[in-house]
């Protein structure tokens, strides 16, 4: 069975975040994916920052991870981007079957 995971992945504007989701859409190295826009707060090179960011959760299987992983790495802006993911245990069949349709096998 293919498990499916969500993918989240920040970024300093919209515009980037729409550029990077297209881009492994057309690979077709994931099936979909949410844009919100976030607050964040963190420490970087000693400071507290606080920026306006946006996140993506993007919708695959867990066998294409590395792959995203190394598309967004190549052409993020960030020098640390946050990717990171999280199994779905609990998937309809209908979502499910969507998503391995979409992707590449």
């Amino acid at each position: 069975m293919t498990q499916i995971i969500f993918i989240y992945i920040t970024f300093p504007s919209r515009e980037e975040a729409k550029k990077i989701s297209k881009h492994l859409l057309e690979k077709r190295l994931i099936a979909c994916v949410n844009i919100f826009p976030i607050e964040s707060m963190y420490w970087w090179k000693n400071e507290i920052q606080e920026d306006n960011e946006f996140v993506i959760i993007a919708k695959t299987s867990e066998k294409n991870f590395e792959k995203v992983k190394q598309e967004v790495k190549e052409i993020h802006t960030y020098e640390t981007p946050c990717i990171v993911s999280w199994k779905i245990d609990n998937v309809n069949s209908e979502f499910l079957d969507w998503i391995k349709k979409e992707i590449k096998k």
